[in-house]
């Protein structure tokens, strides 16, 4: 009977796993979010992509509108943002890839940006390990690029990270929040 009912928990345990699995939802290349969290202020999230032969990850944590004013409200225009919420977020990659005809060393490096109206500044900065913009430091920006703002037809409510590969040489890496998009050409070397 001992032997049974081993199986049993076995069994149920399983059981209980996979259920909580099914509950899950994904988004991407994302980390599983469970359903529960959806509601939740701010989460941490990765987006993980190959192109070619190079990985690229991104870890960040994500606000949620919440009903909020977001651009020129929570986020001020025309200020650094941290382009997520506490951490920077942070921009990996295991080869060497060049951005707008900067090439970028393989290596760490954090997300901020600049949001404005008519254009956004996307920068990659040598200092990943940052709260907020409380450290950040212009001197340290490995690149700046002025980026176009595009209207969502829809509301994103959770901040998301996406990378969309193009072919095996080049990819987008989009941020997108509330009704606004933003897209970065990738490109290997």
């Amino acid at each position: 009977m001992n032997g049974i009912y081993k199986l049993w928990l076995v069994v149920v345990v399983l059981g209980l796993t996979i259920a909580d699995g099914w509950s899950q939802v994904t988004n991407h290349n994302h980390a599983p979010v469970k359903a529960d969290t959806l509601n939740k202020k701010s989460i941490p999230l990765e987006e993980h992509a190959q192109i070619g032969d190079t990985h690229i990850t991104i870890l960040y944590t994500a606000p949620a509108v919440r009903g909020r004013v977001i651009w020129g409200g929570l986020v001020p225009y025309d200020e650094v943002w941290v382009t997520g919420a506490h951490r920077a977020t942070s921009f990996e990659i295991d080869r060497e890839l060049t951005i707008d005809s900067k090439k970028i060393p393989a290596g760490k490096y954090a997300v901020f940006t600049i949001p404005g109206k008519e254009k956004w500044i996307f920068i990659l900065n040598r200092r990943w390990d940052q709260h907020l913009t409380d450290e950040y430091n212009q001197a340290e920006d490995v690149l700046r690029l002025e980026v176009a703002p595009r209207i969502l037809p829809s509301v994103q409510e959770r901040l998301n990270y996406t990378i969309t590969e193009l072919s095996d040489k080049e990819a987008i890496l989009s941020i997108s929040w509330e009704k606004v998009k933003v897209n970065v050409s990738l490109k290997l070397n």
